[in-house]
Order: structure tokens, then C-alpha cells, then sequence
């Protein structure tokens, strides 16, 4: 990888295997101005088109991969990769696997999850975008379900990394999410949900993405001993992190899981 990039190297539950990879991008080190500096990646946020292209190629170089862009809209489909493949403007799709070395599975996020995916032997790798609607929908055991069927990957063979995301401390929900994920909107806290009603008495709860992420796995069936978690909040680090919730008019990051198609050292 380009050391003059920042990036942020996944933490892993156990160390991934030879020849697989992974990375996510931080806000330095990009072309961008103004609310999207530097590094933004989203091509859909206002931001100059050059700029973006300028640093979805530093990005690029960085990796030593391909991304491939999804039209993410927060749902739960899932494409699969190869080197056909366009860079970019790809049917809607919130997640994407693939067994072709250097195609980066890539997912953009500014507060939702991102969610990367890696078979222990290597032979597959996935990235799912995972705001509350898509792991509502049902994203996550899609993107299990797909590695299964295309890539012959079981659950218990999975190695899962929950990345930097809006934590539970700042994202204010209502009860359609609680109702999305079938807990009662009381006024007492729920799982993975804590009641914080706003000063005039509006009924408000703080929600637990990575929470939510895990229980969707633990029921698709990856172990709980092979799924990490980044700790950071998108909201509080502002420095390091884009946050739409926080900023409203801001970039996007990448977090990128490829296969380098070569034997190297064991990365965690």
C-alpha cells in the first residue's frame, strides 16, 4: 500500500488468510475542498467530479486493486464482481463479492456501517454498505447467503469486520426504525436500543449498528468469535472521519476487501 495515504488497516478476529487483503480510506490525503476535504470517494454527494476521480485513483494506487463503485441505495441486493466488471455506475446494489484477484469489493459510507466479508481459505472476499434499512432488509444475510452459493463459502468459514460507523452514543432514531427491526417502541429501552427523548418530550432512542450487525450474522450463522469491530464514531472523530448526520453536505470513505491473487504475509 501507498504510505503517503492515511488509511485504516482492519483489526480481524483471527488473521486473514495469504493473499487477501483489506483497507479503509480516512478523510486525508485527497484533492477535494471545502465540506468534502480531502479524500472524498462519493461521486453522488456534490462534490467536483475531478477531484473525486483524483482521489478514487489515489485510492486506487494505494490498494493496488480495482474498486468497483456500487449505486449504493440501501437495500439488500448483492452483485457479484469479476474483471469485466465496470468501475463504476453498476445496477443498484448495497453489496458485492467476488473470487477475481485485484477487484476491490468497496462500500462508501458517512455514518452507516461498513461491513467487510473474507473466506478463511481465501478463496472469496465481500463488502456490504449497512445503513439501519439495509441491515433491516436484510443486506448482511444476503452477502452470506451469495458467498455460500457462488463461492461455496459456509458461515462458520467467514471472517467479518465491523467498521467505523455513527456510534450508539449519537444516532438518534425514531420507532419506525425500532418497528423495522420488530422491537416495541416503548418508552422503555429495547434491545440494541436505548430511550433518549428529546427535551420536549419527543419520543427518541439511540441505536446500536454494529448491535444489529452482529445479531443478523450470529442468526445467518457466522460464529461470534470470528466477527471484529472497529471502535471508532464517525460523528465524534471529525478529524479522521466524514459524518452526514454531523456535517450534512461532507464526502465519503471506502472500506475495500480484495484478493492480491499472490501469497504474502498474514495481515490482521
Amino acid at each position: 500500500m501507498d504510505a503517503h495515504l492515511p488509511l485504516l488497516r482492519p483489526q480481524w478476529a483471527a488473521p486473514l488468510p495469504l493473499g487477501v487483503n483489506a483497507a479503509m480510506s480516512l478523510r486525508q490525503g485527497g484533492a477535494s475542498t471545502g465540506p468534502w476535504a480531502a479524500l472524498n470517494l462519493g461521486g453522488a454527494c456534490g462534490d467536483d467530479p475531478a477531484h473525486v476521480a483524483e482521489n478514487r485513483a489515489r485510492f486506487a494506487a494505494a490498494l493496488g486493486a480495482r474498486p468497483v463503485w456500487l449505486r449504493q441505495v440501501h437495500g439488500a441486493r448483492v452483485v457479484q464482481l469479476d474483471a469485466a466488471s465496470p468501475g463504476a455506475d453498476l445496477p443498484a446494489a448495497d453489496a458485492a463479492w467476488t473470487r477475481t484477484p485485484g477487484i476491490a469489493c468497496t462500500a462508501l459510507v458517512a455514518d452507516c456501517l461498513p461491513v467487510l466479508l473474507a473466506a478463511r481459505g481465501g478463496q472469496a472476499v465481500a463488502a456490504a454498505h449497512a445503513g439501519w434499512r439495509g441491515l433491516a432488509t436484510g443486506v448482511l444475510e444476503a452477502t452470506v447467503q451469495a458467498l455460500q452459493q457462488g463461492a461455496g463459502v459456509a458461515p462458520a468459514d467467514l471472517l467479518v469486520w465491523l467498521g467505523p460507523c455513527i456510534g450508539p452514543q449519537a444516532f438518534e432514531v425514531g420507532a419506525d426504525v425500532l418497528q423495522a427491526f420488530g422491537a416495541p417502541a416503548t418508552q422503555q429501552d429495547s434491545l440494541h436500543f436505548s430511550y433518549r427523548p428529546r427535551p420536549d418530550g419527543t419520543p427518541r432512542w439511540r441505536a446500536d449498528l454494529q448491535a444489529l450487525a452482529r445479531v443478523r450474522l450470529l442468526a445467518a450463522g457466522v460464529p461470534a468469535a470470528a466477527i471484529s469491530s472497529a471502535t471508532a464514531c464517525t460523528w465524534t472523530e471529525a478529524s479522521d472521519l466524514f459524518s452526514f448526520r454531523r456535517d450534512g453536505v461532507t464526502g465519503r470513505m471506502a472500506a475495500a476487501v480484495w484478493r492480491t491473487g499472490d501469497a504474502g504475509v498474514l495481515r490482521r
